[in-house]
């Protein structure tokens, strides 16, 4: 196993389970624990994690990993996701999308399927498109977050303002019935509503994994959007719950 995926999976694990050993990481991942620990120690001195005797654990409450750390983790369900949320989009439609490794993921359905407009803040799904011929893409400027690879802020929301989508797709670090749609960054927040209010229809991706979860900075109230597509694993409650705010869900 590479290094890079190695490190993507202790984050990935710290982060789910807000705790791990050295020694369980080493069975899970199949290594020593004296590459753990290695590991530890430089994920620790990125600040992504707190290194304890023995262990980790994660640092602040609610920690945003880089997206580089977060590819890679639950790849076949956000694979899945983005099959379910390419066909709801008809053809010939301008399509809104944030960043964010299902909306990535996403992108390259619709990529592959051609024929549509993608309107995007996100310079790496730019950078997948810009080579596709047989998409439309417009990029959206602003404020470059390094950790979500976005452009985000007055200008970006400015720029949305003047366009009409079809369908808008948004990633979420968290979405409850009670807290709605949320996000680790305020200026990220106030870009994905700008998405929203430019979109005849909106549809947040998200991994079970984000279900049941609260983070920083609101971007919506569940109402406000119409679909949420997710995988296998949400639980018939949170199914209920989303779908008594008025909102369809679909299982990948």
């Amino acid at each position: 196993m590479l290094k890079a995926d190695r490190t993507a999976r202790i984050l990935a694990h710290v982060t789910e389970e807000g705790s791990a050993d050295v020694h369980a990481l080493a069975g899970l991942l199949e290594v020593s624990t004296a590459t753990i620990r290695r590991d530890l120690q430089e994920l620790h001195d990125q600040g992504l994690l707190h290194r304890t005797r023995g262990g980790a654990v994660t640092g602040a409450v609610g920690l945003e990993l880089p997206l580089r750390h977060r590819h890679g983790t639950r790849q076949a369900e956000k694979r899945r996701i983005a099959l379910a949320a390419g066909s709801l989009v008809p053809d010939g439609a301008v399509v809104g999308l944030t960043g964010g490794t299902t909306t990535g993921e996403l992108a390259r359905v619709l990529a592959d399927r051609g024929g549509v407009t993608i309107v995007t803040n996100a310079v790496n799904i730019a950078a997948d498109l810009i080579v596709r011929p047989e998409i439309r893409l417009v990029v959206v400027g602003g404020i470059a977050r390094t950790a979500s690879y976005e452009l985000v802020g007055p200008a970006a929301e400015r720029m949305l303002s003047q366009y009409h989508l079809d369908i808008a797709f948004i990633g979420v670090d968290g979405l409850t019935a009670s807290e709605g749609c949320t996000t680790h960054d305020e200026m990220e927040a106030t870009t994905d509503r700008a998405f929203l209010r430019s979109a005849a229809r909106s549809v947040v991706l998200a991994d079970s994994s984000k279900v049941g979860r609260v983070t920083f900075a609101e971007i919506c109230p569940l109402p406000d959007i119409h679909e949420l597509v997710t995988d296998d694993q949400l639980t018939d409650a949170q199914e209920q719950a989303v779908t008594a705010a008025g909102v369809r869900v679909l299982r990948a």
